[in-house]
């Protein structure tokens, strides 16, 4: 699969282990940086998304997406852990869920880009606890290259997914793209009840806001671990 991810908001907290490991299976191990393991959540929208060699499909191709994600690794191999994603796109959930065992959900939102300025608002449907984020962010400094042990490097450069199927089994997904073009960010969040909701206590503001403007990537097929 192509998809070229944009306008996107990396707001990370640090939250200890063990109020996660309960989030993640135990064969999987939560990662720390810093004496802490860290939440991000990430809303961004998404376009070009397609298999390799395929157009865009209109309506089906591009979409918003709100991410509440995990440091983790699997015999050595650092990756992401999806707690929950969030999409305003039925067929994208469908399709996460049935072929990546991804915990997606079906959400009401709406991403619009002012000049360096993005307005994000999602809403997830359905009953339960509101799970929502409303907010606007931007960048407040030139781009810039993490450097291989800090945090930002630590929280962004990673390259592959974990999930859980119904049956228990652990799967992988590989994804190739370039290192992240990162910008400090400045956002006000005017309601976030993303973690919460879901059982990670986000207290106060995040502790760090990167912005990057667009990534392409390449998600491979997911295999077996």
């Amino acid at each position: 699969m192509r998809q070229s991810w944009l306008d996107l908001l990396f707001a990370h907290w640090p939250v200890p282990a063990s109020a996660l490991r309960a989030l993640v299976p135990p064969s999987i191990a939560i990662q720390e940086h810093g004496g802490t393991s860290w939440v991000g959540v990430v809303p961004f929208r998404m376009e070009g998304v397609m298999a390799r060699g395929l157009p865009d499909v209109p309506g089906v191709s591009a979409f918003a997406e709100l991410n509440l994600r995990l440091y983790v690794e699997v015999d050595g191999k650092p990756g992401v852990w999806f707690v929950s994603l969030d999409a305003a796109n039925s067929l994208a959930v469908w399709a996460a869920r049935r072929f990546f065992h991804l915990p997606y959900f079906r959400a009401d939102m709406d991403a619009r880009a002012d000049g360096e300025r993005v307005s994000y608002a999602s809403v997830r449907r359905g009953r339960g606890p509101r799970v929502a984020f409303r907010g606007a962010y931007g960048p407040v400094a030139d781009v810039a290259r993490t450097r291989p042990g800090s945090l930002e490097h630590f929280l962004t450069e990673r390259y592959c997914l974990y999930a859980q199927d119904r049956a228990g089994a652990i799967w992988r997904a590989d994804i190739h793209h370039a290192p992240w073009p990162l910008q400090l960010a400045r956002a006000e969040i005017a309601e976030n009840t993303v973690g919460g909701a879901q059982g990670i206590p986000l207290d106060g503001p995040p502790a760090l806001l990167h912005f990057s403007r667009r990534l392409d990537v390449i998600v491979w097929p997911i295999v077996r671990v």
